[in-house]
């Protein structure tokens, strides 16, 4: 079967033009495009939300794409299509997102996970593999603000040994982590709080958060898939996106001696945040950079006294 060029389609049975998949892709992305979808998106959102569709991997898509589209496809296709032409993010219209090679369910009561929030699983991850510098081993880790769950699920199969607790102030977004859970069988590891507050418990070694640090002046400047699809609760932090690392650094007496606060940051948040972190009583372990050079991660531990 020859290639054929998008929008040419190719003659059927009965005679009239059928569209390949390829095909169908192909006007998608342009759609996509003309619709103002950033240039570097829409060639994998057409794709991601095709596959999507037809239940197919990236290989099969690639050996496949020549052919004619199933039943129904096209105009099931044209809805979706229609649905990110609204700025609604693919995860959402999928309903899951990859995250530390596993699976998780999205919805929008959760922010979607990002590739640098792995930079935070890493960093714990790191931190784990020196359990010498722990007053206790295996650890308790409590996520805070856990949203899908991703942090907490991801080092719990990393990390079978450790405890966790995952809290977090919106009910709906703790069930969608209770399912990422259980998804990845850690339920059992896994203790799930509701609750606007750092949860209170003994001998943590850890706390780790990806919390809401957008200020609140930036809003307007927010992509709209992030601005009017995912829950403000866990966007905006304050007038200087800083309010929840204050809250999260009220927590050195839940902390064990030389326990570690592990949190996410936004850009050129890093040194406003470890000076605030100084002020309370904890010391720079590390920061960790992102692809782009960006301090994302910071490390502090407490200090005695």
């Amino acid at each position: 079967m020859s290639e054929h060029p998008a929008g040419s389609g190719k003659a059927g049975t009965s005679g009239r033009l059928e569209m390949s998949i390829g095909e169908a892709i192909a006007h998608a992305r342009e759609a996509l495009l003309a619709g103002g979808i950033p240039a570097d998106e829409a060639p994998g959102d057409a794709e991601v939300l095709a596959r999507h569709l037809l239940g197919w991997d990236l290989a099969r898509l690639i050996a496949d794409r020549r052919e004619a589209p199933p039943p129904a496809f096209l105009d099931r296709y044209a809805t979706v299509i229609a649905r990110r032409l609204t700025r609604e993010p693919v995860s959402q219209i999928v309903g899951h997102r990859e995250f530390w090679g596993l699976d998780f369910e999205v919805t929008r009561d959760v922010l979607t996970p990002r590739p640098e929030t792995e930079l935070v699983v890493q960093a714990v991850l790191d931190e784990c593999a020196r359990p010498e510098q722990f007053d206790s081993w295996p650890p308790i880790i409590v996520d805070v603000g856990t949203g899908s769950g991703c942090i907490a699920v991801a080092l719990a199969t990393e990390l079978p040994d450790a405890r966790f607790v995952a809290s977090d102030a919106s009910l709906p977004a703790l069930n969608v982590a209770r399912r990422n859970a259980s998804r990845h069988r850690v339920s059992n590891r896994i203790a799930f709080r509701h609750t606007h507050h750092i949860p209170p418990e003994s001998d943590v070694e850890i706390i780790v958060s990806n919390p809401p640090y957008v200020p609140e002046h930036d809003r307007a400047s927010l992509p709209p898939e992030v601005r009017e699809y995912e829950p403000a609760m866990a966007l905006f932090g304050g007038e200087d996106g800083l309010d929840f690392y204050r809250l999260l650094l009220g927590s050195r007496e839940d902390l064990s001696d030389n326990g570690r606060l592990i949190v996410e940051v936004g850009y050129d948040q890093a040194q406003r945040v470890i000076e605030l972190a100084r002020r309370r009583g904890f010391e720079l372990v590390r920061t960790c950079r992102d692809l782009q050079g960006i301090e994302r991660v910071v490390v502090v531990r407490t200090m005695p006294g």
